[in-house]
């Protein structure tokens, strides 16, 4: 439950209670640079307090009227978190990709591009990054008997070869060598 007075989210709101799911696009904003900010303020100079201040201000302001600034800069981190956390969350659908990101947070892609741009990562590198990083779970799970082609449909590869140059990028060695290198040596009687 998020309490605060009218006067702080400014005109308008005639100081009437707001009802809302925790769980809508708006609000897991919030709670992400929530979270953002509980990390980091113990770091923060006064100026940085106040301008983290006037951010979480603003998102609040935006989830209560179920609307916000996408250009403001100070959102571009709890945009990408709650992206993340989106990503994380679909990683097995295949239809996965930034404008479903964007739609289910409720911003354009441009917004979510741009986002991710002060972040250093695309929307679509971060989708293939976290499927890689699956797939290599994947691949040493010791139950799963997952093959090389198995673990690149499960993840959506568009086939083997494309997962395997990818997986090489990412790690500097194909799925294949890395399984070979995690299984126990078997000797020779």
């Amino acid at each position: 439950m998020l309490i605060l007075p009218d006067s702080v989210l400014g005109p308008g709101l005639d100081d009437r209670r707001i009802v809302g799911f925790v769980a809508s696009p708006e609000m897991r904003l919030v709670t992400a640079y929530a979270d953002l900010l509980g990390e980091t303020v113990h770091d923060l100079g006064p100026g940085g307090v106040t301008a983290a201040r006037d951010a979480m201000l603003e998102l609040v302001r935006g989830a209560v009227r179920r609307d916000f600034d996408d250009v403001e800069p100070r959102l571009s981190a709890p945009l990408v978190r709650a992206a993340r956390q989106v990503i994380d969350e679909h990683l097995d659908d295949p239809d996965l990709s930034p404008t479903a990101v964007a739609r289910e947070l409720r911003v354009s892609v441009r917004a979510l591009h741009r986002a991710f741009a002060t972040a250093g990562e695309s929307v679509g590198a971060c989708i293939r990054r976290r499927r890689l990083e699956r797939a290599r779970q994947d691949l040493t799970a010791p139950l799963g008997g997952w093959t090389v082609s198995d673990v690149a449909a499960r993840w959506h590869f568009a086939d083997s070869s494309h997962f395997i140059r990818a997986y090489r990028k990412q790690y500097g060695e194909s799925p294949g060598r890395f399984v070979r290198s995690r299984r126990p040596q078997q000797h020779a009687s």
